[in-house]
C-alpha cells in the first residue's frame, strides 16, 4: 500500500481485507514527544456570547488547533472563489488540518459531555477550517443543529480536513483519498490524547456530515482503529502513533449522524445508471444523452449487489431483483411515518399537486409538480400505492439526473471539464486518476495518465499490479469494506436519505443500512428515507437530537463505562 499524500513512506505488508483494531487507551493517554506536541491548551481561548432560542449564552472558543504534528502546508490560493475563481486562505500551514472546539457554559467543566463532531465536505472536496458558531449569532434550536447542540451542553467541534481540490504548497494535490479520512481520524485521535484535559468525553464522539461529509462520517464511523491507516496517520504526525509506526490510541467513535452519504464510489456509477434506466427513466425524462455508455455502465450492477450478500428485515435477500420493491417499502414507509408525526402533515391526493420550494444564488423558487405516483389514505394514513416509474420520473424532473458515468466522468469521451470525483483519486502529482472499470476502459484523453490509453493495460490489468494504489484508494473510503469486519464499527448510526434526492442512488444508502443491521457491533441503527427531503441534511433537528440524546442516555457514564466511543 503506497500513500496518496504527499509524504511516502515505505509499503506495509497490511492486508486490505483486514481490519486490525488498535490497542485501547485509557483517558489523558501520552505516548510519546510528538503527542506532547499536541497537548491542548485549555486556557487558551477566547469567549463569545450567542443567543440559542432568546437566551444569552456564553461560549469558549478554541480557536484553530491543529491536530496533527506534521501537517501539509497549503497554498495560498485555492479553488472555489466567486464565479468559479480562487479563494485566499490564510493558515496555509494548518488550515486544512486544524478544527474550532465551541464549549457551551454548561460543559466548562464538564467531562461527561458528548462531543457533537461536524465535518464541512460537500462532494468529497476539501474543507477549510470553519467556524460554525459566530459571536452575536442567535440560534433556533429547534432548526439548527448547532445551536441544539450547544443548548444540550454538548461540545462543539467544527473539523477541517484535506480532500479533491487542494492546492499544496508545492502545487501538487495533497488531498487525494484517503486523506479526508485520514485527517478525520487524526482529529478523533486528537481529542482522546487530550481527553483528561478537554471538556467533555471522547468516548461519545458524534461525528455528524451531510453529502460528502456523510460519506466522510459513515467511513469514519465503520472503519475504527483500523491498522491499514496507521502509515498514513503516521505521514501527519497523528497522536498515537509511535516511533515503529504502531497506534497507541483509538480511532472508533460513539455514533454516526449523517446525510445522503455520496458513498461506495467504486460502484456508485453503477447503481445510479441502474436505478435510473431499469424503469427507462433517463429516456422518459429526456436524460440520456450517452445511452449506450448507460446501459453498459448500469449491466455491471446486479452482479455488485448480489456480491455484497445483503438481506432485508424481513430475511429476503436483497439482490437487483429485488431492490426496487425494497426501494418502493422504504418510500412507504417514509410517507407513513411523515403523516404520523404530526396530524398538521398532509400529502397531496392523486392528480394534486406538490408545491417545491428550492433556494438558489437568486433566491427561492417554488414549482408545482403533478402528484401521479403515490395514492394516499387521509382517513388512516396509509398510502395505497406507489407507482415507481412514475416516482421516479418525479425525482429525476424536479432535479435533473447527473451526467452519465454521473461519479467518475473526467476522461472519458474527451470529458476534461467535469466536476465529478474522479480528481480524489490518483497520485498528488497527478490531476486525476479514473477509479471505476468502465470510466478506465473508456478513458480517451491523451496524457491524462489515466485509462487503457495511456498505461497500456485494462482496468483488471492495472489493478492486478501491486504497486496500483488506486485500488487501495477505493476501498479506504468505502465503508461498505469495513462493516461486519474486525473494524471497532460505531455502535449507534442514525442514517438519512431524502425521497427526492437524486444526487446519488437510493441503492447506497439501503445497501449500508442493511449492511449495519447486519453487523453484531452496531447497537441502535435508525435509517429512513426522509420525506420529500432533496439532496440536504439537518433538516430534522429535534428528532436527530433526540435520538442523540437517547443513545447517550442508554450508554450511561463515560467515566465509569467501557463503551467505545
Amino acid at each position: 500500500m503506497a500513500l496518496a499524500g504527499s509524504l511516502v513512506l515505505a509499503a506495509v505488508a497490511v492486508p486490505t481485507s483486514v481490519a486490525v483494531a488498535a490497542p485501547s487507551a485509557g483517558r489523558g493517554h501520552t505516548a510519546d514527544l510528538q503527542d506532547a506536541a499536541l497537548d491542548f491548551d485549555s486556557a487558551a481561548y477566547t469567549t463569545i456570547t450567542v443567543t440559542i432560542d432568546g437566551l444569552p449564552v456564553n461560549v469558549r472558543w478554541y480557536k484553530e488547533i491543529c491536530y496533527v504534528a506534521s501537517p501539509v502546508a497549503a497554498a495560498a490560493q485555492q479553488p472555489g472563489g466567486p464565479g468559479g475563481g480562487t479563494t485566499t486562505i490564510p493558515n496555509t500551514a494548518c488550515g486544512y488540518q486544524s478544527m474550532n472546539v465551541f464549549v457551551p457554559e454548561s460543559a466548562f467543566g464538564d467531562q461527561r459531555a458528548p462531543v457533537y463532531f461536524a465535518v464541512n465536505n460537500s462532494g468529497w472536496k476539501a474543507s477549510y477550517v470553519r467556524a460554525s458558531v459566530t459571536a452575536g449569532t442567535s440560534y433556533s434550536s429547534s432548526t439548527s443543529n448547532v445551536g441544539a447542540a450547544l443548548k444540550a451542553g454538548y461540545v462543539f467541534v467544527d473539523v477541517a480536513s484535506r480532500s479533491r481540490g487542494l492546492v499544496g504548497a508545492d502545487g501538487s494535490s495533497p488531498g487525494k483519498a484517503p486523506a479526508a479520512v485520514v485527517d478525520a481520524k487524526a482529529a478523533v485521535r486528537y481529542l482522546r490524547l487530550n481527553d483528561a484535559t478537554m471538556p467533555g468525553s471522547a468516548e461519545r464522539i458524534v461525528i455528524n456530515g451531510t453529502s460528502g461529509g456523510g460519506a466522510l462520517v459513515s467511513i469514519l464511523g465503520a472503519s475504527g482503529n483500523s491498522a491499514e491507516y496507521d502509515p498514513y496517520l503516521a505521514a501527519i504526525g497523528a497522536a498515537g502513533i509511535d516511533a515503529k509506526g504502531r497506534s497507541t490510541l483509538r480511532d472508533d467513535v460513539f455514533a454516526v449522524n449523517a446525510y445522503c452519504p455520496i458513498t461506495d464510489l467504486g460502484n456508485a456509477d453503477a447503481a445510479y445508471e441502474w436505478l435510473y434506466n431499469v424503469l427507462a427513466t433517463r429516456d422518459t425524462t429526456g436524460s440520456n444523452p450517452s445511452p449506450e455508455d448507460a446501459a453498459a455502465i448500469a449491466a455491471q450492477f446486479p452482479a455488485y449487489e448480489k456480491s455484497l450478500g445483503l438481506r432485508n428485515p424481513d430475511g429476503s435477500r436483497l439482490t437487483a431483483a429485488t431492490l426496487l420493491d425494497t426501494i418502493e417499502k422504504e418510500v412507504v414507509r417514509s410517507a407513513e411515518t411523515y403523516l404520523k408525526a404530526d396530524p398538521a402533515h398532509t400529502i397531496p391526493p392523486l392528480g394534486g399537486t406538490f408545491e417545491i420550494t428550492s433556494g438558489g444564488p437568486g433566491g427561492t423558487t417554488t414549482k408545482s409538480y403533478v402528484n401521479d405516483w403515490i395514492d394516499v389514505d387521509t382517513a388512516t394514513g396509509k398510502v395505497r400505492s406507489v407507482d415507481m416509474t412514475k416516482y421516479l420520473a418525479f425525482v429525476a424532473t424536479q432535479a435533473t439526473l447527473k451526467t452519465t458515468p454521473a461519479f467518475d466522468a473526467v476522461g472519458v469521451n474527451g470529458n476534461t471539464t467535469s466536476g465529478t470525483e474522479t480528481d480524489l483519486f490518483g497520485p498528488p502529482s497527478q490531476k486525476y486518476m479514473n477509479y471505476t472499470e468502465y470510466s478506465w476502459n473508456h478513458n480517451d484523453v491523451a496524457g491524462d495518465g489515466s485509462g487503457l490509453d495511456d498505461t497500456g493495460l485494462t482496468w483488471d490489468q492495472y489493478t492486478a499490479k501491486k504497486s496500483t494504489t488506486v485500488d487501495d484508494q477505493i476501498h479506504l473510503i468505502d465503508p461498505m469494506d469495513f462493516v461486519g469486519t474486525g473494524a471497532d464499527t460505531a455502535p449507534n448510526w442514525y442514517v438519512r436519505h431524502g425521497t427526492r434526492d437524486r444526487d446519488t442512488a437510493f441503492t447506497v444508502s439501503v445497501n449500508l443500512d442493511r449492511a449495519l443491521a447486519a453487523d453484531p457491533q452496531v447497537k441502535d441503527l435508525n435509517y429512513q428515507l426522509a420525506w420529500n427531503q432533496p439532496h440536504a441534511g439537518n433538516y430534522d433537528v429535534p428528532e436527530a437530537m433526540a435520538w442523540i440524546a437517547d443513545v447517550v442516555r442508554k450508554a450511561g457514564d463515560p467515566l465509569t463505562s467501557r463503551h467505545k466511543g
